[in-house]
């Protein structure tokens, strides 16, 4: 499988992610596409041709291989790096029907634009945005649910006994590199348990940011509203316009006094 088209696919989705999306991204490639095709291919190339059983009887290595792998782990892998990478296929159409609508809109409207910037995440980008999120990280589950259960855990035992026809007895079966298959199969496990721990950050940043930015909203909103139902009135003017200054209230007293007083007659202040 040629994963060099689906990398430089997935590349142009970087621009639209957040920080946490652009982890994500680079830990799919290095980790598990990088790991995938130079290592494990090579590992597992041979679990077929190598895998033995002490019987002689046609027919019981291929029954007792089929029960033992009901399906290899590397088409495993394979289809769930296709799953899991698909989703972000969903924000670039997305984004490219934004575009194009953008564009018509464009040459309709004499330069006017329906989008300021059609990759931001907003309205119906962010929900698609989130849903591939929630997309990526089932996919990882489910295949890690179901590497789990065909596997009875994430285990290769180096002897296995199968007992199936047309296989005369109880047989012993042995495959090729056990430890080496275990050490790669963990690696793998682990890897797509950090994938969905960055897809989970990710939705947690996605949803905080979107709440705190409508409460700063809706807070706004209500101050708008206080301010124009409470309108502030003139203010009355200063006190100090309707205080009288007592010593000049004193003086005009005592003016008024000598005004009154009979021109014979003294007045004598001390």
């Amino acid at each position: 499988m040629n994963w060099s088209g689906l990398e430089s696919l997935l590349s142009g989705v970087n621009k639209y992610s957040t920080a946490f999306g652009r982890i994500w991204l680079s830990m799919v490639f290095v980790f598990r596409v990088l790991v995938f095709v130079v290592a494990a291919q090579r590992v597992w190339g041979d679990e077929s041709k190598d895998f033995v059983c002490n019987t002689k009887q046609p027919g019981c290595t291929n029954v007792c291989y089929d029960s033992i792998f009901p399906i290899s782990h590397i088409r495993l892998w394979a289809l769930q790096l296709i799953f899991v990478t698909c989703p972000s296929l969903m924000v670039m159409a997305h984004v490219k029907f934004r575009e194009g609508k953008n564009r018509k809109y464009v040459e309709q409207h004499n330069g006017s634009h329906l989008y300021a910037n059609p990759g931001k995440k907003r309205g119906g980008l962010w929900w698609t945005y989130l849903l591939s999120l929630v997309f990526k990280a089932g996919f990882d589950a489910a295949f890690l649910y179901i590497l789990f259960r065909i596997y009875d855990g994430y285990d290769l035992p180096k002897l296995s006994k199968c007992s199936l026809e047309p296989c005369p007895n109880t047989v012993d079966c042995f495959i090729s590199r056990p430890t080496e298959k275990k050490i790669f199969m963990l690696f793998m496990v682990v890897s797509s348990a950090l994938c969905i721990l960055m897809c989970i950050l990710e939705m947690s940043y996605l949803v905080c940011k979107r709440i705190i930015k409508l409460v700063k909203v809706r807070h706004e909103n209500d101050r708008i509203v206080f301010a124009d139902s409470h309108q502030l009135k003139t203010l009355s003017p200063p006190r100090s316009q309707f205080q009288v200054d007592p010593t000049l209230a004193d003086s005009k007293m005592s003016l008024c006094r000598r005004e009154k007083t009979p021109e014979g007659h003294k007045t004598t202040f001390l």
